[in-house]
């Protein structure tokens, strides 16, 4: 691969996407290796390698071990905010997994069964995540800043046998107890697991004892475990053969209605495709260091945290802490020092955060990052300003990639590990081989070269994408494939210059990008409506220096109320926060006389937008009252 081109590459994929996927599957271990690449027998829902079987918890951990490798570290667990560094070999990390997987299937959880983890950057967390994989379980995990009521909303969902979480977890400045957002969700939900396993951390004031005594005589109550109870009589559990088609996990992501969306990874096409990914995209392999700086709640930590690069052998770095403040904004370059990491993963927001603490890029200065052969960013547009400050502080190949938690990995990036192309400031460069990516109409018809449009990867989409929405086929087809048929909409909008290079402009509905989080402003929107003073409402995006986008609320107040803006603000924040998490970041918001509407009734949000980001904008000719955007006008426009 390394004499090969990108061009020629890419265009073997999407032409032969057979054969190259097979090809492919030769770097993972099989039970049954796939004789046939794709099952199209239920188009426009397609599946990887239907012939196959494996497990991927013994991919990641069991082969490496096996071929007399378990003495290299598998994992680094570094904590910023308890000055701890723990480095976990192959061999003990699957020691662990094989235990806590005994001690899983002890408490009912079989192949098949899904287990909801709600846990912060700890080692167990990844432990608990490759126990369900070794047991051909479904996992499901949940960042742990959302609220009890988002929680809830996922334990319904999914209906987990087991819920897995710790004491809680820690900032630089707080702690952030998790047993009460549990026992709020189960109180919550309808559904309700049997059992829930505590991993118990130091200086939390709730233990399990506590919550079991709370849960004494209250109905269909489930059993609460310490780890160190659930492990005491388990045994090791061996890795469970499940077909490639079946799902690895489940994975949450903000829908534009308040119900969330379960992305359904499967386990052959996952592990192909971020195996591939590691060397093609990343050039990682065995016994080198990726260190992606996300959390493991979000699909960035699935892939480059947990699963990618144990699949290869290659040493992953868990952090908990932050890019500034644990203790001060020299805190990425220190762990590239202390580990030597190779390929490091961070978020456009990450950046912004060191680059004001440090506007010089001083703090570089005070570590060896020789070892550094390029930072990989993702998560949101990565800013020119930001790209080139990165270039010239670290001095190594600044990669903006574009992907989503539906697709799994990479839609287009600088393919590193096959040909290093020139890097443009403002795009994430080619499409990755297997994305067969273009731009187009509203009518679904291909736009012209450099022409902005809906950005649709045709179909099929390649191995480790979502294979459907839990439990709603109907919802996947609908959300993603109906818009554009025969192509899967990604929802962003954008265009393809005369060199092939792909710019994402921004999103076409109303989730916005926080920090890197996808959050959906109709969520909160629903949320704010439920204040008894507010009679309409609107949440839009707005562009953040350092956040990306930040959720900005306009209200109209019911004839009559008398509440002030201040008192409505405070209320509105707390609902929110209540309601989705603190991870919304819902601070701004303003009363308004009226919003701007089509004689519909569809309110001009896109409109907003552009209104509060300064750009320019045309008023629909189907709008109710020009007078209102003329208000809105000096009420938005500050916020430029």
């Amino acid at each position: 691969m390394s004499q090969a081109t990108y061009a020629s590459v890419y265009e073997n994929s999407v032409n032969n996407p057979e054969q190259f996927w097979l090809d492919a599957a030769q770097a993972v271990e099989w039970v049954t290796p796939p004789t046939k690449a794709l099952d199209d027998s239920k188009a426009p829902i397609y599946r990887w390698f239907p012939d196959a079987e494996l497990n991927t918890c013994a991919n990641a951990l069991d082969r490496h071990v096996e071929a007399g490798n378990g003495d290299r570290t598998a994992l680094i667990y570094d904590s910023a905010v308890l000055d701890i560094q723990e480095e976990i070999s192959y061999s003990e990390l699957l020691e662990r997994v094989q235990l806590f997987a005994g001690a899983l299937a002890d408490q009912g959880v079989k192949k098949g069964d899904r287990v909801l983890l709600y846990m912060p950057m700890i080692a167990e967390s990844v432990v608990g995540m490759l126990a369900c994989a070794r047991l051909g379980a479904v996992h499901s995990v949940v960042f742990g800043g959302f609220a009890p009521r988002e929680l809830a909303s996922r334990i319904d969902d999914s209906k987990p046998t087991v819920i897995v979480t710790t004491s809680g977890g820690v900032e630089p400045k707080r702690r952030i107890e998790y047993i009460p957002s549990v026992e709020e969700a189960l109180e919550i939900s309808d559904h309700t697991p049997s059992a829930v396993l505590v991993h118990e951390r130091e200086g939390f004031e709730n233990s399990v004892a506590d919550a079991r005594e709370r849960a004494e005589g209250v109905e269909n109550a489930p059993a609460w475990l310490s780890w160190t109870e659930a492990l005491e009589n388990a045994e090791p559990a061996d890795a469970v053969t499940v077909a490639a088609t079946d799902p690895l996990y489940i994975l949450y992501t903000s829908g534009t209605t308040g119900k969330p969306k379960g992305v359904v990874r499967d386990n052959g096409g996952h592990a192909v495709a971020l195996t591939w990914s590691m060397k093609n995209i990343y050039d990682v392999g065995e016994s080198e260091v990726m260190w992606t700086a996300s959390d493991v709640g979000w699909v960035v930590g699935h892939s480059y945290i947990v699963y990618a690069p144990l699949l290869v052998g290659a040493t992953t770095v868990l952090y908990e802490g932050k890019p500034v403040g644990t203790p001060d904004a020299g805190a990425f370059w220190k762990r590239v020092n202390d580990h030597g990491v190779k390929a490091l993963f961070t978020a456009p927001t990450a950046l912004r955060a060191i680059r004001k603490a440090d506007p010089e890029g001083d703090f570089v200065k005070d570590y060896d990052i020789s070892s550094l052969k390029a930072l990989f960013v993702a998560g949101e547009r990565l800013d020119p300003e930001t790209y080139h400050w990165a270039a010239k502080v670290l001095g190594v190949p600044v990669i903006d990639h574009w992907w989503q938690t539906e697709t799994g990995w990479a839609i287009c990036s600088n393919p590193f590990g096959i040909e290093k192309l020139p890097i443009v400031a403002g795009s994430p460069t080619v499409p990755v081989p297997g994305y067969n990516v273009e731009i187009l109409d509203p009518l679904g018809d291909p736009v012209a070269q450099g022409e902005e449009g809906n950005i649709a990867v045709k179909l099929p989409l390649p191995p480790g994408t979502l294979a459907t929405l839990w439990g709603d086929d109907d919802r996947f087809i609908s959300s993603y494939l109906e818009a554009f048929p025969g192509y899967y909409a990604t929802g962003d909008s954008g265009f393809i210059d005369e060199n092939g290079y792909v710019y994402v402009m921004g999103r076409t509905d109303d989730v916005i990008n926080v920090s890197g989080h996808r959050l959906s402003t109709g969520q909160m929107e629903q949320i704010v409506a439920t204040h008894p003073d507010v009679a309409e409402c609107a949440v839009i995006g707005v562009n953040d220096p350092l956040k990306g986008q930040r959720p900005s609320g306009y209200v109209v107040l019911k004839t009559g109320s008398e509440i002030s803006e201040d008192e409505l603000a405070k209320d509105l924040v707390k609902l929110v926060r209540s309601g989705i998490g603190p991870v919304a970041d819902f601070k701004d918001v303003a009363v308004v006389e009226a919003l701007p509407k089509t004689r519909s009734g569809k309110i001009l949000r896109k409109t907003m937008r552009q209104m509060a980001d300064g750009e320019k904008y045309s008023v629909p000719s189907t709008i109710e009252d020009d007078s209102v955007l003329e208000a809105l006008h000096s009420i938005l426009a500050p916020k430029q």
